[in-house]
Order: C-alpha cells, then structure tokens, then sequence
C-alpha cells in the first residue's frame, strides 16, 4: 500500500465532492431565485407548476446530497482501513508516534495547568 498516492487519491477525491457540493447548491439557489421571482406574480395553475418545480428541484438536491454523503462515508472507511493497514505493517512507527505525541501533549497540559 502506498499512503502517499492513498492520500492524494482522498484529497482529489475530496476536492471533487466539494466542488460538487458547491456547485449543486449555487444551482439550487439559483432555481430557487428564480422561482420567487416568478412566483410574485404568478396565480392559480402557474403558482401550483412553479410550486412542483421547487418541489422537484428540492427532491434532486436531497438526492445529490444523499449520494456526496454516502461517497465521503465510503472514503472514510477506506481511510480507517487503510490507517489499519499501515498500523499492522508498521506498529513500531506507530508507537513510536504516539509516544512522542504523548509527550508533547503531556507537556503542553502541565505548561497550562
């Protein structure tokens, strides 16, 4: 396993849902603008087709929503996995580590206290 490529494949793949994420909301936003706009003047039939626009509109946003969340839990459990990996090849880093985390840590709270 490299945790190099293991790590920039996660970031890339981060990015991406960001840019996602942010690019269904500003669409979101702008339907939603729009319908309000629309909707000022709109009375009777047309009222009830911009409501199912909205309504539509919200339910494809839920849906993006749904599948970003269900990739970033996919990518947090290959990363738990792989943190596992890399703990069972390398457990003399790991503790070596963690000790010095330790220590610091320990160092920082007695400073404080």
């Amino acid at each position: 396993m490299n945790t190099e490529s293991s790590n920039s494949n996660f970031a890339a793949s981060a990015e991406r849902i960001r840019a996602g994420v942010s690019h269904e909301f500003r669409d979101f936003l702008a339907d939603v603008e729009d319908l309000v706009k629309e909707t000022t003047t709109l009375t009777g039939e047309d009222l009830n087709r911009a409501r199912t626009k909205l309504n539509q509109r919200l339910a494809e946003a839920r849906k993006a929503a749904a599948k970003m969340g269900g990739e970033i839990s996919q990518r947090a459990q290959q990363g738990a996995s792989d943190a596992n990996e890399y703990v069972h090849e390398q457990p003399w880093k790991v503790i070596g580590v963690s000790a010095v985390v330790g220590l610091l840590l320990g160092f920082v709270l007695a400073r404080r206290g």
